[in-house]
């Protein structure tokens, strides 16, 4: 059974290498070019002023799980949170079931608590899972295009 938290980077941070790496190997593009490099001194002050919220989730003690927010007044919107999501995964071997949705909904309801009015979820084209997003009420809203500008 996988328990579900609010967490801080400190909680997490210690124990997500394995995750980050399975999770950079499993969706990242142009892999020659950019290595996973966190930059844990952003992330930290980020949670420092509030920005950053940690959700995991955890099976027996262990992550297996996370699902990273950063929470701001929208500039367009002042008067309005919003959350929009850095990064998200669950271990293969935990995605059966609702792992996912979940791990989502427990995080709706933390950032409701928080004064969240709207959160946004950014996910992989080759590696989608819109069908869920759909499932929980989210709306397709934007396309986001990238190129590769440096060949290093």
């Amino acid at each position: 059974m996988l328990v579900y938290a609010k967490e801080t980077l400190a909680d997490t941070a210690p124990e997500a290498g394995p995750l980050l790496h399975a999770h950079w190997e499993e969706i990242a593009l142009n892999k020659d070019f950019i290595k996973l490099n966190p930059d844990w001194n952003r992330y930290e002050e980020l949670e420092r002023l509030g920005v950053l919220q940690v959700f995991t989730a955890r099976h027996e003690g262990r992550l297996v799980g996370y699902f990273v927010m950063l929470v701001v007044p929208h500039l367009h919107y002042m008067d309005h949170l919003f959350a929009h999501n850095d990064i998200i995964y669950i271990d293969p071997d935990h995605r059966k079931g609702f792992a996912a949705m979940k791990l989502i909904k427990f995080a709706e309801e933390e950032l409701k608590k928080m004064g969240v009015s709207v959160m946004m979820v950014n996910i992989k084209r080759h590696k989608p899972f819109d069908a869920l997003l759909a499932r929980m009420g989210y709306n397709h809203v934007e396309n986001i295009y990238a190129k590769r500008l440096r060949a290093e």
